[in-house]
């Protein structure tokens, strides 16, 4: 991966974890642990489907409704 697409992505994930955060009502450390132990995560890094073309709202949704299917 070179460098500016893996500054990219760390841009995106911090996005997408403050959206987790502010969207369901979390603290950033759960947010950040949700995000990180996903599925979805995998995807966006491995670059599956381009999602990280997505939005981050988007994404912070596809984020917890895994989770909420592991229940």
């Amino acid at each position: 991966m070179t460098e500016g697409r893996h500054t990219l992505l760390q841009m995106k994930y911090a996005r997408i974890i403050q959206c987790i955060s502010e969207m369901y009502d979390l603290p950033l450390s759960e947010a950040m642990d949700k995000f990180y132990t996903s599925t979805t995560m995998g995807f966006i890094r491995d670059g599956v489907s381009d999602l990280h073309c997505c939005s981050d709202k988007y994404l912070a949704d596809e984020v917890m409704l895994e989770f909420k299917s592991q229940r």
